[in-house]
């Protein structure tokens, strides 16, 4: 099984339209992944997103909530 397999077909939005969602819904209704290296996770990232370098994805699936919309960068 494939990590790209773990998301729903979906457009590739602009970082406005992913800010202008944010603006409009509560932190609690979406998911920010970020699937970079700790490293990187930790000198800069979004407040709020779950770090899940993408080798792990396959392993972690479990801590992503399926009914919400994920923005992944």
């Amino acid at each position: 099984m494939n990590w790209k397999s773990l998301f729903s077909p979906g457009a590739n939005i602009s970082p406005e339209k992913v800010k202008k969602f944010m603006a409009d819904h509560n932190p609690d209704e979406y998911q920010l992944l970020d699937v970079r290296q700790p490293k990187e996770y930790g000198k800069e990232h979004i407040p709020g997103a779950t770090l899940i370098p993408v080798r792990e994805l396959m392993d972690r699936k479990v801590e992503l909530d399926p009914s919400k919309p994920t923005f992944v960068y």
